[in-house]
């Protein structure tokens, strides 16, 4: 563990030291922590001995993206929400389950996977992750209702996704019981608690008996976290939905809270991406690769380029968007911390097809890594007026920016 403390920051130095260079480029931090992790795995060199069954690879990737989602939702409150879920609304209510169909149609056809387990993996691999398209999504020039689409689906169709894969799971593992009755209460509870949890702590700060002052301020919303995921986890309540929504209930309702801690939650966001993607990383290497066939090559090649912008596509027609921002949106769906964390699930069900669908999902997530975070400095960069927008978007919520 020391050896790989010393190498995480040694690594994070370099990418430090680097980032300016990168923010201009094409180079990645994603990248970079993604072959330290592959170079320093178990089959490569030896120095980190994870594996895809470890308890900790999961910990990791869980506690990862539930950081992710909860400061992602605070970049917004529920008005803003409100009025900028038309487009997440196409993408989720359309994009996702025909991303999910038709990547189980290359997984059937292609690779050979019976319907229930290419079902699955679609709907693993259904899942978008803004991390590895942070140049797009956080840069202004480009038009913020591009960003608010991408952050407020893969904000919300992690928890989505998540009743699917437990249902195809079930379905591979020739399980008659479904549980679908306690699905849809974990993602009801997820829900109340991630809005009911920073509401009343806010609201309680807010009266004379409560107040938090000096450095105890930015820590309110950690403590809103903290507590949100305790329980989360106490109650088998869906963890990424109460995570996305507690972001977005201190964004509404605590905006003293949200600047307090915007900062100093970013950095610790990004600290735990750059974490587990090392770890990631570790978990693959050239016999790993190897063992996959070039049916299974074309599979994730074809995922990324076919699934989900045939399946945005056509969710857009009719939406209003310009073919540049249609273009930026159907590209970027990379595939990130939520898929990890489903296929780590798969992986310890042990159903007969386990390995292969970890290969699979594995080499897509990785593909995806280096395909879109060395690509949304360049998509970025041709947005350049912030406009566009029709008429139905309404004017700049705050009057100067551009419209949401």
């Amino acid at each position: 563990m020391d050896t790989f403390l010393l190498i995480f920051a040694a690594t994070l130095l370099v990418a430090v030291l680097f980032s300016a260079l990168a923010g201009r480029t094409v180079l990645s931090a994603a990248v970079l922590f993604l072959l330290v992790g592959f170079v320093i795995g178990s089959e490569t060199t030896g120095i980190l001995s994870f594996d895809s069954a470890s308890s900790e690879v999961s910990t990791i990737a869980e506690i990862a993206l539930f950081v992710v989602l909860f400061t992602d939702g605070m970049k917004m409150g529920w008005p803003d929400l409100r009025k900028a879920w038309r487009l997440p609304g196409r993408a989720l209510g359309w994009g996702l389950p025909l991303t999910l169909g038709i990547t189980a149609v290359l997984a059937h056809f292609l690779v050979g996977l019976d319907w229930p387990e290419a079902l699955l993996i679609g709907a693993i691999l259904a899942p978008t992750d803004p991390v590895f398209a942070a140049a797009l999504v956080g840069n202004k020039r480009v038009p913020q209702r591009l960003r608010q689409l991408l952050n407020v689906e893969s904000g919300v169709n992690d928890g989505l996704a998540l009743p699917f894969v437990i249902v195809f799971l079930a379905v591979s593992s020739g399980s008659e019981d479904l549980h679908l009755g306690e699905l849809g209460l974990e993602l009801l509870i997820g829900t109340v608690i991630g809005i009911a949890v920073p509401w009343l702590v806010i609201k309680a700060l807010h009266t004379r008996l409560f107040a938090a002052a000096g450095v105890f301020e930015p820590l309110v919303p950690i403590a809103i976290g903290l507590l949100v995921f305790a329980l989360s986890t106490t109650l088998h309540a869906n963890l990424f939905l109460a995570a996305f929504a507690a972001g977005v209930t201190v964004a509404t309702v605590g905006q003293k809270e949200r600047e307090e801690f915007e900062e100093f939650g970013e950095i610790i966001s990004e600290l735990l991406k750059l974490l587990a993607l090392m770890v990631f990383g570790a978990l693959l290497s050239f016999k790993f690769l190897g063992e996959i066939a070039w049916t299974g090559w074309l599979f994730a090649i074809l995922a990324l380029i076919v699934a989900r912008p045939a399946a945005l596509f056509v969710s857009f027609l009719g939406s209003g968007l310009s073919m540049r921002e249609q273009v930026a949106a159907m590209w970027f769906g990379p595939k990130g911390f939520a898929s990890v964390v489903y296929v780590l699930v798969v992986v310890s069900a042990d159903i007969p097809a386990g390995d292969l669908i970890f290969h699979l999902v594995a080499l897509t997530i990785a593909l995806s890594i280096i395909a879109h975070s060395s690509t949304d400095v360049v998509v970025a960069r041709s947005f350049s007026e912030p406009g566009e927008t029709p008429a139905w978007q309404g004017p700049p919520l705050n009057g100067n920016g551009p419209p949401n």
